[in-house]
């Protein structure tokens, strides 16, 4: 057995091309592990390469080159024992609307061959809090409860890990806090859970570790803190006593932009400046400073430096 949840190794994706042209290089030589036990964060872009990757480890796609292992059975070598150690949430509701939750995991269950006895339906059901819908037709359920549903199916033959592909898309932020935090209770249970998301500060709250993928290419994989603390750059809001003539300049501000009326917003390079020395960049030009207050850089700043400088290079 090995220490990681998931291990990937130089995989790569090429879908077939039309007409003798090349196709779509959809992953190109990734490599990570998902360490057992975290609340692993897969971020990019849109066509970054994420879905497919989560459609290989479903034995939805079928990889070009590269290596897989699920909880340490080979997706080639022990196809049957690694779809058993994953659970797949999707983005789109799939499940009969005219049978009932109940009914759901129990036709869900037959397919995994778990025996009647074994099924664990309604524990299942508590634990994403649907018991009380448990004989209710799935089409009369809010799409929070659908959402749920969705994630007690992906369990019902108890899974060690757990991939939610953007489970929060399109739903409100109530319903997305209580999605974390049953996500948090998995997880605290022993699964292992890959989380795909659009939202930065989800992933900020929720991950021990990210990687990031854009165009193909693993571009970053770290723990969060430590991603968080390579953004080198540093924002302060200023409010000053008059009106702006002309907006200050340096070589390491980033950016300097005016957001109202007397407001300068400056990103500066934390390691060139203080702000103690951004603020008198901007005293020395005249200008009495009212307010001040300051951001430290996020995982949304990261994410941006990063898939930029790629863009960039590429």
């Amino acid at each position: 057995m090995t220490s990681a949840a998931i291990s990937i190794r130089n995989l790569v994706k090429r879908y077939a091309g039309t007409k003798g042209a090349p196709g779509k290089l959809a992953l190109d030589d990734v490599s990570f592990d998902v360490p057992q036990g975290q609340i692993f964060g897969l971020l990019g872009p849109n066509g970054a390469g994420k879905s497919t990757l989560i459609n290989t480890l479903a034995g939805m796609v079928m990889k070009t080159s590269g290596e897989v292992s699920i909880w340490g059975f080979n997706i080639d070598k022990d196809a049957r024992n690694a779809k058993r150690a994953i659970g797949i949430v999707p983005q789109e509701i799939v499940f009969d609307p005219f049978f009932t939750p109940a009914e759901v995991l129990e036709i869900q269950a037959g397919y995994y061959g778990i025996p009647k006895a074994a099924r664990r339906t309604m524990e299942l059901l508590a634990a994403v809090h649907l018991t009380d819908k448990a004989g209710a037709y799935s089409r009369t359920l809010s799409g929070g409860m659908k959402r749920r549903l969705l994630i007690a199916k992906a369990m019902v033959h108890t899974p060690p890990v757990l991939v939610l592909d953007e489970p929060t898309a399109g739903v409100d932020v109530e319903l997305r806090r209580q999605l974390w935090d049953l996500v948090t209770e998995l997880n605290a249970q022993g699964v292992t859970v890959v989380l795909t998301t659009h939202y930065l500060e989800e992933a900020e709250e929720l991950c021990d570790s990210i990687a990031i993928i854009n165009h193909g290419k693993l571009i970053a994989n770290k723990p969060t803190r430590e991603l968080v603390g390579m953004a080198r750059e540093k924002i302060v809001v200023l409010t000053l006593d008059r009106d702006l003539a002309a907006l200050p300049a340096h070589p390491a501000f980033a950016r300097c932009e005016t957001t109202a009326e007397r407001t300068l917003e400056i990103t500066y390079d934390k390691d060139k400046l203080t702000a103690g020395e951004v603020l008198a960049l901007v005293q020395a030009q005249g200008y009495g400073i009212v307010d001040v207050t300051t951001r430290e850089a996020d995982l949304e700043d990261v994410f941006v430096q990063l898939t930029s400088r790629q863009q960039a290079a590429a």
